[in-house]
């Protein structure tokens, strides 16, 4: 009888995986109808009737400049931008093995930050429209590369690169300050707002020149996820089932720096989404890497999509930078999480 029973029984990776499929299913729907609220909300409120009409004959709306120019490429940026902050952020809290790590923490953003900060010093804020992108996550690549040198040992120790990420962290943000003190106002004026993190004034050319990076690193840390998992139970562990423990943590780090470093290149400095958004999509389902990857990114991108509505709608006719409010929910979950892990330690 109780044999015959557990044959009937599913499985606890068919229920994990039926879980994770349905509820990725109605964070992508909660995702879509939240882009559909953020298109009709502005300084011109418009019907979803009239939305609707603009999207499926703009040649005929009135609203289609509104729709097609100033909302659509700010909504998607930021769906895009939110996806990839929070999936870098799944990266590292995996392979550090601590569940305070983020993008911030190795240096990647304050890289990224420096960087543009300089190139604003330096050329003004003439050419910074085509080129500070660029600049920002030639930065963070530099920051990425400078505490793997630092932190190797003929490997890299998880615990050396917090530690080196930390302070280079502040060494770089200490930098970034005394370039928009010596600033003149304008360029101090952009480098505020940058750092902070803003979508305002996105266009069609930054979302296609987000898109790439989470199309190719996203499936790319997808095919470590078995690697990932057993990494999670130790190195050691994860040798003797075969993985390439070196390999993979590079090439884990590398999506994770690429796809950081874009979304701070597009977006400016929003923090705290790669911490917030992978623990949120841990509860809803699990911490397997493969399922976590997923509902992470759709997690950040609701954080992000909300977070720059409310900058755009609650104050108007002031639009302000989505960073503020995710700072906002950000620093207080960062408190939890630090008080949870203690006690947890204790």
């Amino acid at each position: 009888m109780t044999h015959s029973a557990s044959l009937t029984r599913p499985d606890n990776d068919t229920v994990a995986t039926n879980r994770t499929i349905i509820l990725s299913a109605l964070l992508a729907l909660v995702l879509l109808a939240s882009m559909g609220l953020s298109l009709s909300l502005g300084s011109f409120p418009t019907s979803f009737d009239q939305i609707a009409h603009a999207l499926t004959a703009p040649q005929d709306s009135d609203i289609a400049f509104i729709v097609w120019e100033l909302r659509l490429p700010r909504i998607l940026l930021a769906v895009l931008v939110g996806a990839a902050l929070a999936v870098a952020g799944a990266i590292l809290q995996g392979i550090v093995r601590n569940p305070l790590a983020s993008p911030d923490v190795i240096g990647i953003t304050s890289g990224a930050a420096m960087a543009a900060v300089t190139f604003l010093a330096l050329f003004g804020t003439g050419l910074s429209i085509h080129w500070l992108p660029a600049s920002a996550l030639l930065g963070a690549v530099f920051s990425a590369l400078l505490v793997f040198l630092l932190a190797w040992k003929g490997d890299i120790s998880p615990s050396r690169m917090v530690l080196v990420g930390i302070g280079l962290s502040a060494a770089m943000g200490a930098i970034t300050t005394l370039l928009i003190v010596i600033s003149d106002d304008a360029a101090a004026m952009v480098a505020y707002v940058w750092l902070t993190g803003s979508l305002y004034a996105a266009q069609w050319q930054d979302v296609l020149g987000m898109l790439p990076w989470l199309l190719i690193a996203v499936p790319l840390c997808l095919t470590y996820a078995r690697h990932m998992d057993a990494m999670a139970l130790g190195d050691h562990v994860a040798v003797g089932l075969g993985v390439n423990v070196l390999r993979s943590r590079l090439v884990l780090m590398a999506c994770s720096v690429a796809l950081a470093g874009a979304a701070v290149a597009f977006a400016g400095g929003l923090s705290f989404v790669g911490l917030i958004a992978p623990h949120i999509a841990a509860r809803l389902v699990g911490r397997g890497f493969g399922r976590l990857v997923p509902a992470s990114a759709l997690v950040g991108a609701l954080i992000v999509l909300y977070a720059d509505l409310l900058g755009r709608v609650a104050f108007l006719p002031k639009d302000l930078p989505a960073g503020i409010f995710v700072s906002g929910v950000g620093a207080p979950f960062f408190v939890y999480l630090l008080h949870r892990s203690r006690y947890q330690n204790h």
